[in-house]
């Protein structure tokens, strides 16, 4: 019988996906549009999750032959990197097999659990898979990248789970702003919630983590 990851129920989880390097270079061919804002949103999610204690589970797409990030302009180790401003100091890290171990009481542990996957859709990764089907939230909130991808995957996937789902899309980047709605829509149409950065965080909370008076 598998242990619980956790047996206390928390109020949010931070699900951050595939927030690496590659995604907001200019430089990379896989670049998001709108980078820079939305990386800013995302900035503005971590002070706000560190600040709180909310607990994240970060999701990292690794190169491999079968899925679209492997290019040899991209394929490089400082692509795959998370952009440091999403590693919190008490994280852990889980490699890509087809074990489903997990620590008990891991969100007890660790302020972040990072899971390595070698698809876009989490749930095709078996150890992914049981961390998120296993969460126990009021509220699991995504950031991250891209939007009609892994974000739309790990979304509609923790929804057919009976997850409660927020989906941030000032702090979600897209490829194609029309495709990237259409993917938001089918979120919101399955029993999601759409809102932005500080609608969630709030004017107030803003304040408090001194990033108030941003523009």
């Amino acid at each position: 019988m598998a242990m619980p990851i956790i047996t206390l129920r928390r109020k949010r989880i931070i699900i951050d996906v595939d927030t690496q390097s590659r995604f907001f270079l200019n430089t990379s061919i896989v670049c998001v549009r709108n980078h820079q804002q939305v990386l800013a949103n995302i900035r503005m999610v971590m002070d706000w999750a560190q600040f709180e204690n909310i607990r994240m589970i970060s999701t990292v797409q690794i190169l491999t032959s079968n899925n679209f990030y492997c290019n040899p302009r991209i394929a490089s180790t400082e692509g795959q990197k998370k952009i440091s401003c999403t590693l919190r100091r008490r994280h852990t890290c889980f490699d890509t097999d087809s074990c489903i171990d997990l620590p008990p009481e891991i969100l007890n542990q660790y302020d972040q659990v990072i899971l390595y996957k070698r698809c876009f859709d989490p749930f095709e990764e078996p150890r992914v898979d049981r961390m998120l089907s296993g969460l126990q939230a009021d509220e699991l909130i995504l950031i991250g990248t891209p939007t009609e991808g892994a974000v739309k995957a790990t979304a509609l996937g923790l929804l057919a789970r009976q997850k409660k789902v927020t989906v941030l899309i000032d702090a979600t980047g897209s490829y194609n702003k029309t495709i990237g709605k259409i993917a938001l829509r089918r979120i919101l149409e399955r029993g999601g919630k759409l809102t932005d950065t500080r609608t969630l965080l709030s004017f107030s909370s803003l304040q408090l983590i001194g990033l108030g008076n941003l523009g």
